[in-house]
């Protein structure tokens, strides 16, 4: 299983919204941020799918950065 999960976290209180997500599913995952964050039954706000929107966002960048320092360091 070569696919990486990538997991995004966010503890408010007694409740926990964890998001698992691979690359593909990158944009599905940010539009349900957005679900969550106008849903009234859930403390989820427009703040934190902001926050964690951004997280998404620069993840694929530091994961490169890191697998070229460990190639590097493999050389």
């Amino acid at each position: 299983m070569d696919q990486e999960i990538n997991v995004l976290a966010l503890v408010k209180g007694t409740e926990r919204f964890v998001f698992l997500f691979d690359d593909e599913s990158r944009s599905e995952t940010l539009k349900m941020l957005a679900r969550y964050a106008s849903n009234p039954d859930l403390s989820f706000t427009w703040y934190d799918a902001a926050v964690l929107s951004q997280k998404i966002r620069q993840e694929p960048a530091s994961m490169e950065v890191a697998a070229r320092a460990n190639a590097d360091a493999k050389r």
